[in-house]
């Protein structure tokens, strides 16, 4: 490794360590995404931060499947079989009052399970209305939400991330000691204390208003989290009154991570001096406070501009928003509910042939009914227990189904070779992680006058890879049928339960028509009416030109995705890897 790299990773530790007392002054209602892997480096920032808070203040881990019951409280069922009646057990959110909880694998949470984690940042107490309790109980924490996410859309709920102060990533990060801002727990403890009295003048609020807005941040949230972290970094250095290098601190840990877009440059005739002849008396002084706060505001925006996210040119490029989690949580596939199999959802009322009986959630029913039953039939035999039907739980799942890329191939001419061939590279590389994704992908393959299913709904890639490798080309380019093949088999991916998503890979130069005649006028016309076709029925769809000249709005490839309603992407030089990542996006908003 050579200096300027091993520099880089110490001041990517230093941040991290910065971060961890920045949070551990103010943590409660507000929190820390933490995007790395199980590991030394993830290991070591949650002990930092276990040291930086309060002693004795709790600090819980959340695991994956956890239960509304274990997390929200409900009906201690041990202790109300003892007892007779009803007793509340207290859930994991109320017995982090005043501490952090960590929330694990974060980016596999569901919108649902998240909102409840919501609901507890934005009010600090939850209300309990279950298995005939009612209670409000405290639950004041802060939260870490470790993001273990592979893809970079694999990223938490995006209700938790906007509510998050701080984004870290520690990808790629390995402890070390760090060379600055050695900060002590004694250190947080005392900025912990100073904090009530830190104040904020309105001009640093203004100016981070400002440059949430220049970076493109739309969440109304991110200013007033930046202002917490500026009041924590003022608190930290001893100060009463946040300044400049506090709101700095606030726009690199806050702002950047944020940002969709790059600031512009500041205004230059801004600078420029004022016109003597239209000036008033009072004008001066406005003019000084204008300058200044505009001053202020770049001095913010220049802060986050260093600190922002070194992929965000290349997303921009692909016209992705920064750090955008999908609704889904980045997976791929439609979900279902399903009665059998899936990860567990909630639980409801019904019989055992309904689904899976839930034995816990059947008896938490039951319990609270125990001794009004046993007084309504005295001269019933004994027994422990009495269970009606109505108390029967059955349990929910949600199942993902996966989704099928049915790669439409235009293999006639003379760039069909090396079109193949990138897309066989980009179909090896999508079976390469089709096992986690639950994806499969199918190729159909358009040449002479006819088109053909060259490679079935496949994960298997030793399979694949032999089938496309004896995949011939040259011809003509019959588009309309491709387009019904493609149709059909869309439909019988459909009918298996997979989301089907059709990748229209083609010049759009069609010259053979659904008969099987040549022409480009009537091929066009059957590529059109095949397109509008798939687009009735309802098929996501991303069509990627690969035409070398380019046409604007009048090339054939546009106007066929125009009439699939499908996302047109031009790559004149199609490489498998750009393939490959644009396919990945498109499946995630099948």
């Amino acid at each position: 490794m050579t200096g300027g790299a091993s520099a880089q990773r110490d001041d990517a530790w230093t941040r991290a360590r910065v971060a961890a007392a920045l949070f551990a002054v103010d943590p409660l209602q507000s929190g820390v995404t933490l995007r790395a892997p199980p590991g030394p480096a993830r290991d070591a920032w949650l002990a930092l931060l276990r040291a930086y808070l309060p002693e004795g203040a709790p600090m819980r881990r959340a695991p994956l499947a956890i239960a509304d019951d274990r997390l929200l409280g409900g009906l201690d069922l041990a202790a109300t079989l003892r007892a007779g009646r009803p007793i509340a057990e207290t859930g994991l959110l109320a017995q982090t009052d005043g501490g952090v909880l960590v929330l694990a694998m974060a980016e596999r949470h569901s919108s649902a399970t998240a909102a409840r984690f919501v609901a507890a940042l934005d009010d600090g107490r939850i209300e309990l209305a279950r298995d005939g309790l009612a209670g409000r109980q405290d639950c004041r924490v802060g939260l870490v939400a470790l993001d273990e996410g592979h893809e970079p859309d694999e990223r938490p709920p995006a209700a938790l991330l906007d509510r998050l102060a701080i984004h870290l990533d520690l990808e790629g990060l390995r402890p070390c000691g760090g060379r600055a801002w050695e900060v002590t727990p004694q250190d947080v403890v005392a900025a912990r204390a100073r904090l009530a009295d830190v104040v904020t003048p309105h001009e640093a609020i203004a100016a981070l208003v400002v440059a949430a807005a220049r970076l493109g941040v739309l969440s109304l949230r991110a200013p007033l989290l930046a202002r917490r972290v500026a009041r924590a970094a003022c608190a930290l250095r001893g100060g009463r009154v946040v300044e400049d290098v506090d709101l700095e601190v606030a726009a690199r840990y806050v702002l950047a991570p944020r940002a969709t877009c790059l600031p512009a440059p500041p205004d230059e005739t801004a600078d420029a001096a004022p016109d003597e002849t239209d000036a008033s008396p009072e004008e001066p002084k406005n003019d000084n406070e204008g300058r200044a706060q505009q001053a202020l505001e770049d001095v913010v925006v220049a802060a986050a501009r260093v600190a922002l996210p070194a992929d965000l040119l290349a997303r921009l490029e692909q016209g992705e928003r920064s750090r955008a989690p999908s609704p889904r949580g980045g997976h791929s596939g439609a979900e279902r509910v399903s009665a059998r199999r899936g990860r567990p959802m909630n639980v409801r009322r019904g019989a055992p042939r309904d689904g899976r009986l839930s034995l816990i959630d059947t008896l938490r029913a039951a319990a609270p009914w125990q001794t009004l039953r046993r007084a309504e039939t005295p001269d019933a035999p004994p027994l422990a227990l009495r269970i009606r039907p109505e108390d029967f739980r059955v349990r929910r799942f949600r199942e993902r189904r996966g989704t099928a890329a049915i790669f439409v191939v235009d293999a006639s001419g003379s760039s069909a070779a090396q079109r193949l061939a990138e897309v066989k590279g980009a179909i090896e590389l999508m079976l390469a992680d089709c096992y986690v994704r639950r994806d499969s992908v199918a190729l159909v393959a358009f040449r002479g006058k006819r088109a053909e299913i060259a490679l079935p709904p496949t994960r298997a890639l030793a399979r694949a890879k032999r089938l496309l490798a004896a995949l011939p080309g040259g011809g003509g380019t019959p588009l309309a049928l491709a387009l019904d093949a493609a149709a059909a088999l869309a439909d019988s991916v459909r009918r298996k339960g997979q989301t089907p998503l059709v990748v229209l890979l083609t010049d759009g130069k069609a010259n053979i028509d659904r008969a099987g005649a040549p022409g480009r006028a009537r091929a066009l016309e059957d590529a059109l009416s095949a397109a509008r076709g798939l687009r009735d029925a309802g098929y996501a769809a991303l069509a990627v030109d690969s035409s070398p000249v380019a046409s604007g709005a009048d090339a054939p490839t546009r106007k066929i995705a125009d009439a699939m309603q499908a996302r047109y992407l031009r790559l004149p030089f199609v490489d498998a890897a750009r393939l490959s990542q644009a396919v990945r996006a498109a499946a995630i908003s099948a």
